[in-house]
C-alpha cells in the first residue's frame, strides 16, 4: 500500500474518530478539511534565485517533494525550464547556485556541510560516505559535470563565486580557498596556502586577484591572491577582525568591514555594543584608511541580519551598507571620501534581503514598510531619493533579483493561500514563472487567509501573532500555539520565505484543516520590530523573558470563544522547540500537550562546554552565567513539567546537539512525565529528506488529535 492511500485511509478514521467525539461532547468547531499532509507539503519551494551578469537569464532551486533541481529562465517571457535532473528524495541540498556571465553554464554545490567531526550528513543512511560537492552543468546539455569537493565545516558555507570571464570558480573547503576550472578539464586544486579558515572570495574584476578574509581565531586578516605574482599580500593587518572585502568596479580599491578583536577575562552576561567600522585599501601598496566608525551604543552594533547582503561598493565611488542607529534596520551609502552617510530608507520598518544591480546604481531590496507583517520590493538609488515600491498588497516578496540590464526585476513570492514561486515583478504587479510546476491538486481554495492579531505581553510589549481559524468554528474547541525557530525569524501572513518554515506554515495549515485553531506568535528576539524588539533585556540563557510572550499567547487563547481553555497546545522546532518545552515545564496549566522538535532545554551546557570561544575564556562571571542559564532552560523546571509531550530529533543535529535531548529525556523518566520520542537516524536539523518532514508532521497532528481531542492518556515513561 503506498503512503498516500494509507494516510487517506487513517484521514477518514480520523473523520470519524472527530465526529463521534463532537456527537458525544456537543462541542462545536469545524470538521476536517479534505485535503492531506502530503498535499499541502507537495510544493515546488523555489529558492537561490540568480542572474547572469552578461545575458538576461535566471536560474533558481526548485525542492518538489525533496527532490531538488537547477532551473532557469529567459527574457522577456521567462519560460522555465529544467536544467538538472535529479530524481530522488536523497537529502542531497543545492546551495550557491551561479551562472556564468554567458548564462551558458551554471555551477552549483550539492550536498550539506559537514558536523563536527568532518561528516557531510546522510539522512538516507547510505553504506556509502557521502560527499559535498561542487559540479558545473552547461544548460545547452544538462549533463553535470564534477569540479571538486567542497566539505565545508560552516553551516551556509557554501559560497561558490565565478570568474569575471567565466572560466574558474573558487570556493572554501576545509579552512582553504580550492579553484578549478568550469570545465571541469582539470582537477580542482587548493589555491595557495594560507593560515587560518579562509572565505568570503572576491575577485578582482580583471579576474587577476582574489581577496578573502583569513581568519586567525582571534582576529581576522584581509588577503589578497595575486595570480601573476603567485603571492600574497595583506590590507593593513592590524589585532582587529577585518572581514568582508568589496572591489571597486575599476578594481583599484577594496572596502571592507573592521571590528574588534577578541578580548579574554570579560564578563559574559551583560551584553556590550559591538562598534565597527568601514576601511577602504590600495591593493597594490596594502595600505587602508578608515571612512567611517560607528557610534558606541547598543543601536550602533554591527548589523548582523544583513551586514553581507549590503555591504557593496558601487558605482561613483559609493558604499552601502546597513546600520540600526535609529532603531531599525535601514541602507546608507557613503562616498569613499568619508563624510556623513546617506540613509537611503528612512522610516518605521526594517530592511531584509538586497540586492545590487549590474552596473552599481540601485539597490533592490525587501521590507516591511507599510506593511509590518509582510514584505515587499522596492528599489533606492545608492546615491538617494525617494524609494520606490515594486509590489504590495495582501502578497510576500523576497529575495529581490535584477537582470544585468536593468530592465526586469525578479522576486520569490507567495501569499496566505498559495506557496512560493518565483515571479517576474511588472508594472501592473507580478507574473508567475514556471505556473506549471504548482501542483494541480495542491489545496489553496481549501487553505484559509491567516489574520493578524496583536497583544500585550505581561510586561505591556506589544506582540504581533497570525490566527489560524478553521472555516466555520463557531464553538470552543482545541487550540495550538506555534513559535518559530531561529530566534532571528519573523512569521508571516502567509508562505515563508524559508524552507523549514514554509513546512511549518503548510502544517499549521493541515493542523487547521483537522479543527485546531493556530495561534503564531512573533516573541521578541524575532525581527523586522526594530532593534530593541529583537535584542530584548534578559532574553535567551540570560533569562528567558521572551517566553512571557508565550504565556501570553496561551491567554489570549483562552480568551476566544472559539477555544476550549482546556484544550491548549503548543509546538514548535528549534528556538520553538525550547519555548514549547518552557511552556510544558512552567506552565502546564495553560497548555495541556506539545510537540518539541529538536530544541534547546538547557542553555548552561553551551557554557560549561566552552562553545563561547575565546571570548568566553577567563570570565569573571562564568559560575554566575551557568546558573542562570540553568535556571533560563526548561531542565530547572522539570519537577513542574505535567503535561504530555512528543519529542522530535535527528541524530546528526549540527544546529542543536542530540544529546539535549537524551538528556531531557532522562529527566523526564525521572520524573514520570509523559513523553513520546521520535529519532531519525542521520538527519540533520532542518531535515533534508521530505519524506522526514512527512512522518514528523503526520506524528506532530495525530498526537494532538490523541491527547487534546480525543483525551487518550499518555502513559509515563519508564
Amino acid at each position: 500500500m503506498r503512503r498516500g492511500q494509507y494516510f487517506s485511509g487513517m484521514q477518514g478514521v480520523l473523520i470519524v474518530a472527530a465526529a463521534f467525539f463532537l456527537a458525544m461532547t456537543g462541542a462545536v468547531y469545524a470538521a476536517p478539511g479534505g485535503f492531506t499532509l502530503e498535499q499541502v507539503m507537495s510544493f515546488a519551494f523555489p529558492d537561490g534565485l540568480t542572474a547572469a551578469s552578461h545575458v538576461d537569464r535566471i536560474a533558481w532551486t526548485f525542492d518538489i517533494k525533496g527532490v531538488r533541481n537547477v532551473w532557469i529562465a529567459d527574457a522577456p517571457d521567462f519560460d522555465a525550464r529544467q536544467v538538472t535532473h535529479y530524481s530522488e528524495d536523497d537529502g542531497q541540498a543545492i546551495a550557491s547556485v551561479r551562472l556564468t556571465p554567458d548564462g551558458k553554464t551554471v555551477v552549483y554545490a550539492r550536498g550539506s556541510e559537514t558536523n563536527s567531526v568532518g561528516e557531510v550528513a546522510d539522512p538516507t543512511s547510505d553504506v556509502q560516505k557521502p560527499e559535498q560537492q561542487v559540479w558545473a552543468v552547461d544548460v545547452s546539455s544538462g549533463q553535470p559535470r564534477l569540479l571538486g569537493t567542497m566539505d565545508c565545516g560552516e553551516e551556509d558555507c557554501e559560497d561558490i563565486e565565478i570568474s569575471p570571464d567565466g572560466q574558474f570558480a573558487v570556493w572554501p573547503a576545509r579552512d582553504a580557498l580550492w579553484i578549478a576550472p568550469v570545465s571541469g578539464a582539470v582537477e580542482a586544486h587548493q589555491l595557495c596556502y594560507v593560515r587560518g579558515d579562509n572565505s568570503d572570495s572576491q575577485w578582482s574584476p580583471d579576474g587577476k586577484q582574489i581577496a578573502f578574509s583569513s581568519n586567525r581565531g582571534d582576529h581576522s586578516l584581509i588577503a589578497i591572491y595575486d595570480f601573476g605574482k603567485k603571492s600574497i599580500h595583506y590590507l593593513q593587518p592590524s589585532v582587529d577582525r577585518d572581514d568582508l572585502p568589496r572591489w571597486s568596479p575599476d578594481g583599484t580599491k577594496i572596502a571592507y568591514v573592521k571590528t574588534n578583536g577578541a578580548e579574554r577575562g570579560l564578563p559574559v552576561i551583560p551584553e556590550r555594543p559591538q562598534p565597527w567600522s568601514i576601511w577602504v585599501g590600495d591593493p597594490a601598496t596594502g595600505e587602508a584608511h578608515q571612512i567611517w566608525r560607528s557610534g558606541d551604543t547598543m543601536d550602533d552594533s554591527i548589523p548582523r541580519l544583513t551586514e553581507s547582503d549590503s555591504f557593496h561598493f558601487a558605482a561613483d565611488d559609493r558604499i552601502t551598507f546597513s546600520s540600526e542607529k535609529d532603531g531599525r534596520n535601514h541602507l546608507y551609502s557613503i562616498s569613499t571620501d568619508g563624510g556623513d552617510p546617506t540613509i537611503l530608507t528612512p522610516g518605521d520598518f526594517d530592511v531584509k534581503d538586497v540586492t545590487l544591480s549590474f552596473d552599481g546604481k540601485t539597490l533592490v531590496y525587501d521590507s516591511n514598510e507599510n506593511d509590518v507583517d509582510r514584505r515587499h520590493i522596492w528599489s533606492v538609488s545608492v546615491s538617494g531619493g525617494s524609494p520606490q515600491q515594486l509590489t504590495k498588497g495582501e502578497t510576500i516578496e523576497w529575495a529581490p533579483t535584477i537582470t544585468q540590464d536593468g530592465r526586469y526585476f525578479l522576486c520569490l513570492g507567495s501569499s496566505g493561500t498559495s506557496p512560493a514561486m518565483p515571479y517576474r515583478i511588472t508594472s501592473s504587479g507580478r507574473e508567475m514563472i514556471a505556473r506549471e510546476e504548482l501542483p494541480s491538486d495542491f489545496p489553496s481554495s481549501q487553505l484559509v487567509t491567516p489574520k493578524q492579531v496583536i497583544f500585550e505581553s505581561g510586561d505591556g510589549l506589544e506582540i504581533h501573532g497570525q490566527l489560524f481559524v478553521p472555516r466555520g468554528r463557531t464553538g470552543p474547541g482545541p487550540a495550538l500555539v506555534y513559535m518559530h525557530g531561529g530566534p532571528i525569524r519573523q512569521m508571516m501572513l502567509g508562505f515563508h520565505p524559508m524552507d523549514y518554515y514554509h513546512y511549518g506554515y503548510a502544517e499549521n495549515q493541515y493542523l487547521v484543516s483537522q479543527g485546531f485553531v493556530v495561534l503564531s506568535v512573533n516573541y521578541r528576539t524575532g525581527i523586522m520590530y526594530g532593534r530593541a524588539f529583537r535584542e530584548p533585556a534578559n532574553a535567551g540563557w540570560r533569562g528567558a523573558s521572551e517566553y512571557q510572550d508565550i504565556v501570553a499567547g496561551g491567554k489570549y487563547l483562552q480568551g476566544l470563544p472559539i477555544v476550549d481553555p482546556s484544550k491548549i497546545g503548543l509546538w514548535g522546532g528549534s528556538y520553538g522547540g525550547f519555548l514549547t518545552a518552557m511552556g510544558l515545564a512552567r506552565n502546564s496549566d495553560i497548555f495541556k500537550a506539545g510537540v518539541d522538535m529538536h530544541g534547546v532545554h538547557d542553555w548552561s551546557a553551551f557554557l560549561s562546554s566552552g562553545r563561547r570561544g575565546r571570548e568566553g575564556a577567563g570570565a569573571p562571571d562564568m559560575g554566575q552565567a551557568i546558573k542562570l542559564a540553568f535556571s533560563s532552560s526548561p531542565d530547572a523546571s522539570i519537577d513542574t513539567w505535567k503535561s504530555p509531550v512528543l519529542l522530535i530529533q535527528g541524530d546528526d543535529d549540527r544546529n542543536v546537539p542530540f544529546d539535549q535531548m537524551v538528556d531531557l529525556v532522562q529527566r523526564l523518566r525521572a520524573d514520570h512525565v509523559p513523553f513520546e520520542q521520535i529519532v531519525f537516524p542521520d538527519e540533520i536539523h532542518g531535515f533534508l529528506m521530505w519524506k522526514t518532514w512527512i512522518k514528523a508532521y503526520t506524528a506532530t497532528a495525530n498526537f494532538f488529535e490523541r491527547v487534546l481531542v480525543k483525551g487518550e492518556t499518555i502513559p509515563p515513561s519508564q
